[in-house]
Protein backbone atom coordinates (compact mmCIF):
# COMPACT_ATOMS: atom_id res chain seq x y z
CA UNK A 1 0.00 0.00 0.00
CA UNK A 2 1.13 3.43 -1.03
CA UNK A 3 0.52 6.74 0.33
CA UNK A 4 -0.04 8.57 -3.51
CA UNK A 5 0.67 6.77 -7.11
CA UNK A 6 1.45 9.07 -9.65
CA UNK A 7 0.22 8.00 -13.15
CA UNK A 8 2.93 9.03 -15.74
CA UNK A 9 6.50 10.40 -15.97
CA UNK A 10 6.39 13.89 -17.17
CA UNK A 11 6.87 16.88 -15.68
CA UNK A 12 4.16 17.26 -13.46
CA UNK A 13 4.10 13.84 -12.45
CA UNK A 14 7.81 13.68 -11.02
CA UNK A 15 7.13 16.88 -9.59
CA UNK A 16 4.02 16.15 -7.71
CA UNK A 17 6.47 12.93 -6.71
CA UNK A 18 9.13 15.05 -5.62
CA UNK A 19 6.64 17.27 -3.36
CA UNK A 20 5.08 14.14 -2.18
CA UNK A 21 7.74 12.81 -0.87
CA UNK A 22 9.66 15.45 0.48
CA UNK A 23 6.15 15.49 2.89
CA UNK A 24 7.61 11.73 3.91
CA UNK A 25 4.55 10.36 1.65
CA UNK A 26 5.63 6.64 -0.19
CA UNK A 27 5.61 6.94 -3.61
CA UNK A 28 4.97 5.10 -6.83
CA UNK A 29 5.65 6.51 -10.12
CA UNK A 30 4.18 4.42 -13.05
CA UNK A 31 5.47 5.28 -16.73
CA UNK A 32 4.12 3.22 -19.55
CA UNK A 33 7.40 4.29 -22.06
CA UNK A 34 9.63 7.04 -21.22
CA UNK A 35 10.19 9.78 -18.95
CA UNK A 36 9.93 13.22 -19.59
CA UNK A 37 6.92 12.99 -21.36
CA UNK A 38 6.71 15.94 -24.45
CA UNK A 39 9.73 17.80 -23.69
CA UNK A 40 11.99 15.52 -24.30
CA UNK A 41 11.32 16.15 -28.43
CA UNK A 42 12.64 19.84 -27.56
CA UNK A 43 16.14 19.81 -28.63
CA UNK A 44 16.42 22.97 -26.75
CA UNK A 45 14.67 24.85 -24.56
CA UNK A 46 15.13 28.17 -23.04
CA UNK A 47 11.93 29.79 -21.72
CA UNK A 48 12.42 27.02 -18.58
CA UNK A 49 13.87 29.38 -15.79
CA UNK A 50 16.96 28.56 -14.13
CA UNK A 51 17.72 27.59 -17.44
CA UNK A 52 19.54 29.53 -20.68
CA UNK A 53 19.39 26.96 -22.34
CA UNK A 54 18.53 22.85 -22.07
CA UNK A 55 17.60 20.05 -23.44
CA UNK A 56 14.28 18.15 -23.16
CA UNK A 57 15.77 15.01 -22.36
CA UNK A 58 18.67 16.96 -20.12
CA UNK A 59 16.07 18.26 -18.31
CA UNK A 60 14.15 15.03 -17.79
CA UNK A 61 17.03 13.47 -16.34
CA UNK A 62 17.29 16.07 -13.92
CA UNK A 63 13.72 15.42 -12.31
CA UNK A 64 14.00 11.60 -12.59
CA UNK A 65 16.99 11.96 -10.29
CA UNK A 66 15.71 13.88 -8.12
CA UNK A 67 12.86 12.21 -7.41
CA UNK A 68 14.59 8.46 -6.68
CA UNK A 69 17.11 10.67 -4.79
CA UNK A 70 14.31 11.86 -2.80
CA UNK A 71 13.25 7.69 -2.43
CA UNK A 72 10.36 8.28 -4.86
CA UNK A 73 10.01 4.03 -6.43
CA UNK A 74 9.29 3.63 -10.20
CA UNK A 75 7.94 1.12 -12.54
CA UNK A 76 7.70 0.77 -16.17
CA UNK A 77 4.58 -0.38 -16.65
CA UNK A 78 0.97 1.08 -18.54
CA UNK A 79 -1.82 1.76 -16.57
CA UNK A 80 -5.44 0.83 -17.37
CA UNK A 81 -7.86 1.71 -15.33
CA UNK A 82 -8.18 2.78 -11.64
CA UNK A 83 -10.58 1.60 -9.26
CA UNK A 84 -12.44 3.12 -6.29
CA UNK A 85 -12.07 0.74 -3.09
CA UNK A 86 -15.08 0.22 0.28
CA UNK A 87 -12.34 1.53 1.97
CA UNK A 88 -11.54 4.86 -0.30
CA UNK A 89 -7.96 3.59 -1.18
CA UNK A 90 -7.27 3.42 -4.73
CA UNK A 91 -6.47 0.16 -6.63
CA UNK A 92 -4.79 1.05 -9.96
CA UNK A 93 -4.40 -1.93 -12.70
CA UNK A 94 -1.33 -2.29 -15.43
CA UNK A 95 -0.06 -4.77 -17.82
CA UNK A 96 1.91 -5.99 -15.00
CA UNK A 97 -0.82 -6.33 -11.92
CA UNK A 98 -1.94 -4.18 -9.47
CA UNK A 99 -1.03 -1.29 -6.87
CA UNK A 100 -3.17 0.11 -4.26
CA UNK A 101 -2.89 3.58 -2.70
CA UNK A 102 -4.71 6.10 -0.42
CA UNK A 103 -4.67 8.37 -3.32
CA UNK A 104 -3.62 9.20 -6.93
CA UNK A 105 -2.47 11.55 -9.26
CA UNK A 106 -3.22 11.31 -12.52
CA UNK A 107 -0.56 12.90 -14.90
CA UNK A 108 -0.81 11.43 -18.03
CA UNK A 109 -0.44 14.28 -20.37
CA UNK A 110 -1.41 14.97 -23.62
CA UNK A 111 0.09 13.72 -27.10
CA UNK A 112 0.27 16.20 -30.27
CA UNK A 113 -1.67 15.01 -32.71
CA UNK A 114 0.22 13.61 -35.81
CA UNK A 115 -0.42 13.13 -39.48
CA UNK A 116 1.21 10.06 -39.64
CA UNK A 117 3.09 10.68 -43.22
CA UNK A 118 6.51 9.09 -44.15
CA UNK A 119 9.66 11.26 -42.45
CA UNK A 120 7.14 13.22 -40.02
CA UNK A 121 8.74 10.99 -37.25
CA UNK A 122 12.10 11.29 -38.39
CA UNK A 123 12.25 14.88 -37.91
CA UNK A 124 10.09 15.77 -34.42
CA UNK A 125 12.69 17.99 -32.99
CA UNK A 126 14.54 18.63 -35.96
CA UNK A 127 12.31 20.85 -38.02
CA UNK A 128 8.81 19.69 -37.49
CA UNK A 129 7.95 21.39 -34.11
CA UNK A 130 4.47 21.50 -31.94
CA UNK A 131 4.72 24.46 -30.05
CA UNK A 132 5.29 28.47 -31.35
CA UNK A 133 5.33 29.76 -27.85
CA UNK A 134 8.27 26.78 -27.17
CA UNK A 135 10.24 26.88 -30.24
CA UNK A 136 9.24 30.11 -32.22
CA UNK A 137 12.14 31.82 -31.40
CA UNK A 138 14.40 29.46 -33.03
CA UNK A 139 12.77 30.03 -35.96
CA UNK A 140 13.30 33.62 -36.16
CA UNK A 141 13.66 35.38 -39.81
CA UNK A 142 13.16 32.09 -41.56
CA UNK A 143 10.52 30.61 -44.14
CA UNK A 144 8.13 28.32 -42.36
CA UNK A 145 4.75 26.30 -42.29
CA UNK A 146 1.91 25.60 -40.32
CA UNK A 147 -0.19 22.62 -40.75
CA UNK A 148 -3.66 22.70 -39.86
CA UNK A 149 -6.79 25.33 -40.14
CA UNK A 150 -8.42 25.12 -37.03
CA UNK A 151 -8.03 27.99 -33.46
CA UNK A 152 -4.80 26.05 -32.82
CA UNK A 153 -3.11 26.53 -36.40
CA UNK A 154 -4.45 29.98 -36.12
CA UNK A 155 -2.74 30.71 -33.12
CA UNK A 156 0.40 29.48 -33.94
CA UNK A 157 0.54 31.47 -37.59
CA UNK A 158 -0.32 34.76 -35.84
CA UNK A 159 2.60 34.42 -33.47
CA UNK A 160 5.44 32.74 -36.01
CA UNK A 161 4.30 35.89 -38.38
CA UNK A 162 5.81 37.95 -35.96
CA UNK A 163 8.75 36.08 -35.98
CA UNK A 164 9.30 34.81 -38.97
CA UNK A 165 9.76 35.37 -42.56
CA UNK A 166 6.94 34.11 -44.01
CA UNK A 167 4.73 31.50 -42.59
CA UNK A 168 2.21 29.39 -45.17
CA UNK A 169 -0.46 27.81 -43.39
CA UNK A 170 -1.59 24.03 -45.25
CA UNK A 171 -5.13 23.80 -44.87
CA UNK A 172 -6.41 20.51 -45.89
CA UNK A 173 -10.28 21.79 -46.39
CA UNK A 174 -11.21 24.85 -48.62
CA UNK A 175 -11.16 27.05 -45.72
CA UNK A 176 -10.34 28.10 -42.27
CA UNK A 177 -12.36 26.51 -39.38
CA UNK A 178 -11.19 28.25 -36.83
CA UNK A 179 -13.05 31.70 -35.10
CA UNK A 180 -13.61 34.46 -37.48
CA UNK A 181 -11.26 37.35 -35.28
CA UNK A 182 -8.23 34.67 -35.66
CA UNK A 183 -8.71 34.51 -39.37
CA UNK A 184 -9.15 38.35 -39.43
CA UNK A 185 -6.34 38.84 -37.47
CA UNK A 186 -4.51 36.44 -40.00
CA UNK A 187 -4.95 37.57 -43.20
CA UNK A 188 -3.74 40.99 -41.78
CA UNK A 189 -0.53 39.64 -41.60
CA UNK A 190 1.29 40.68 -45.35
CA UNK A 191 4.37 37.90 -44.64
CA UNK A 192 1.66 35.01 -44.50
CA UNK A 193 -0.25 32.89 -47.41
CA UNK A 194 -2.43 30.43 -47.29
CA UNK A 195 -2.83 26.92 -49.43
CA UNK A 196 -6.24 25.71 -48.83
CA UNK A 197 -7.28 22.00 -50.11
CA UNK A 198 -3.79 20.86 -49.76
CA UNK A 199 -2.32 17.74 -47.57
CA UNK A 200 1.47 16.95 -46.65
CA UNK A 201 2.27 13.77 -47.99
CA UNK A 202 5.98 13.63 -47.13
CA UNK A 203 8.62 15.65 -45.40
CA UNK A 204 11.99 15.41 -46.31
CA UNK A 205 15.55 16.75 -45.20
CA UNK A 206 19.23 16.37 -45.38
CA UNK A 207 21.65 14.99 -42.86
CA UNK A 208 18.52 14.72 -40.18
CA UNK A 209 17.68 18.16 -40.91
CA UNK A 210 13.79 18.98 -42.55
CA UNK A 211 14.23 21.14 -45.48
CA UNK A 212 11.14 21.19 -47.00
CA UNK A 213 7.66 18.82 -47.47
CA UNK A 214 5.58 17.32 -50.96
CA UNK A 215 2.20 19.28 -50.64
CA UNK A 216 -1.22 17.39 -52.47
CA UNK A 217 -3.89 19.01 -54.00
CA UNK A 218 -6.89 17.31 -52.87
CA UNK A 219 -9.14 18.16 -55.72
CA UNK A 220 -6.38 16.11 -58.40
CA UNK A 221 -3.76 14.70 -56.48
CA UNK A 222 -1.20 16.56 -57.95
CA UNK A 223 2.26 17.16 -55.41
CA UNK A 224 4.71 19.22 -55.37
CA UNK A 225 7.72 20.16 -53.48
CA UNK A 226 8.01 22.98 -50.96
CA UNK A 227 10.98 24.36 -49.35
CA UNK A 228 10.66 25.21 -45.42
CA UNK A 229 13.15 25.58 -42.73
CA UNK A 230 10.85 24.87 -40.24
CA UNK A 231 6.95 23.29 -39.97
CA UNK A 232 4.33 23.52 -36.77
CA UNK A 233 1.85 20.81 -36.96
CA UNK A 234 -1.28 22.69 -35.39
CA UNK A 235 -3.96 19.66 -35.39
CA UNK A 236 -4.59 19.07 -31.98
CA UNK A 237 -3.69 17.49 -28.98
CA UNK A 238 -5.13 13.91 -27.60
CA UNK A 239 -5.18 13.78 -24.06
CA UNK A 240 -4.15 10.35 -22.57
CA UNK A 241 -7.16 9.93 -20.22
CA UNK A 242 -8.76 6.44 -20.97
CA UNK A 243 -7.82 5.68 -18.11
CA UNK A 244 -9.70 7.86 -15.51
CA UNK A 245 -12.80 6.38 -17.06
CA UNK A 246 -15.61 5.95 -13.79
CA UNK A 247 -13.14 7.69 -11.43
CA UNK A 248 -12.88 11.36 -12.88
CA UNK A 249 -15.17 14.04 -15.23
CA UNK A 250 -13.36 14.23 -18.33
CA UNK A 251 -15.04 16.95 -20.95
CA UNK A 252 -15.86 16.08 -24.61
CA UNK A 253 -12.14 16.52 -25.65
CA UNK A 254 -11.00 13.87 -23.42
CA UNK A 255 -9.65 16.73 -20.67
CA UNK A 256 -9.91 15.48 -16.61
CA UNK A 257 -11.76 18.67 -15.55
CA UNK A 258 -9.98 20.25 -13.05
CA UNK A 259 -9.17 24.05 -12.41
CA UNK A 260 -6.27 25.62 -10.76
CA UNK A 261 -6.40 23.33 -7.83
CA UNK A 262 -5.55 20.07 -9.55
CA UNK A 263 -8.46 18.86 -7.58
CA UNK A 264 -11.15 16.16 -9.44
CA UNK A 265 -14.98 15.41 -7.87
CA UNK A 266 -13.62 12.18 -6.96
CA UNK A 267 -11.96 12.17 -3.58
CA UNK A 268 -8.48 11.10 -3.42
CA UNK A 269 -7.99 11.30 -7.07
CA UNK A 270 -5.81 14.76 -8.43
CA UNK A 271 -4.96 15.44 -12.14
CA UNK A 272 -1.81 17.23 -12.68
CA UNK A 273 -0.55 18.68 -16.22
CA UNK A 274 -1.49 18.67 -19.73
CA UNK A 275 -4.14 15.56 -19.34
CA UNK A 276 -6.71 18.97 -17.41
CA UNK A 277 -8.61 21.32 -18.45
CA UNK A 278 -6.21 24.26 -18.55
CA UNK A 279 -5.90 27.41 -20.85
CA UNK A 280 -1.97 27.13 -20.93
CA UNK A 281 0.47 24.04 -21.52
CA UNK A 282 3.83 24.32 -20.98
CA UNK A 283 6.46 22.84 -18.98
CA UNK A 284 6.12 25.59 -16.70
CA UNK A 285 2.83 25.00 -16.04
CA UNK A 286 2.79 21.26 -15.88
CA UNK A 287 5.70 21.85 -12.93
CA UNK A 288 3.28 24.19 -11.03
CA UNK A 289 0.34 21.45 -11.35
CA UNK A 290 2.69 18.77 -10.18
CA UNK A 291 3.52 21.02 -6.47
CA UNK A 292 -0.58 21.84 -6.46
CA UNK A 293 -1.81 18.33 -7.00
CA UNK A 294 0.89 16.81 -4.74
CA UNK A 295 0.02 19.58 -1.75
CA UNK A 296 -3.74 18.59 -1.98
CA UNK A 297 -2.70 14.84 -1.91
CA UNK A 298 -0.78 15.61 1.10
CA UNK A 299 -3.69 17.64 2.60
CA UNK A 300 -6.00 14.96 2.03
CA UNK A 301 -4.47 12.18 3.37
CA UNK A 302 -3.24 13.97 6.74
CA UNK A 303 -6.74 15.26 7.24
Amino acid sequence: MYDIIVIGAGPAGLTAAIYARRANKSVLILEKSSFGGQMTFSPRIENYPGFVSVSGTELADALVEQALSQGAEVELEEVSSVKLNPDGTKTVSTDCGEHTARAVIIATGAKHRLLGVKGETDFIGNGISFCAVCDGAFHAGKNIAVIGGGNSALQEAILLADLCKSVTVIQNLDSFTGESRLVEQLNAKPNVKALFGTTVSEFYGENGELTGLVAKKTSDGSESRLDFEGVFVAIGLAPDTELAEGVAERDRYGYIVSDEKCLTATDGIFVAGDCRTKGVRQIATAIADGATSALAAISYLDK
